[in-house]
């Protein structure tokens, strides 16, 4: 078997850390939940989702 030696450069993915930063804040928000299961609407508060967006319009 033969494995890829270090590497000394570093990559980011920001995406990827910032879904991991959201999944983070479900986990605790859902730890310390009263209720088995999140709603809907405690999601989007624990996400930082605004109000209902209105789609552009269409050409």
């Amino acid at each position: 078997m033969h494995v890829a030696p270090p590497s000394t450069a570093t990559v980011q993915d920001h995406v990827a850390l910032a879904e991991i930063e959201l999944c983070g804040e479900l986990i605790i928000a859902a730890s310390t939940a009263d209720e088995e299961r999140l709603s809907p609407d405690r999601i989007d508060e624990v996400l930082n989702v605004g109000v209902e967006r209105s789609a552009p319009p269409r050409q």
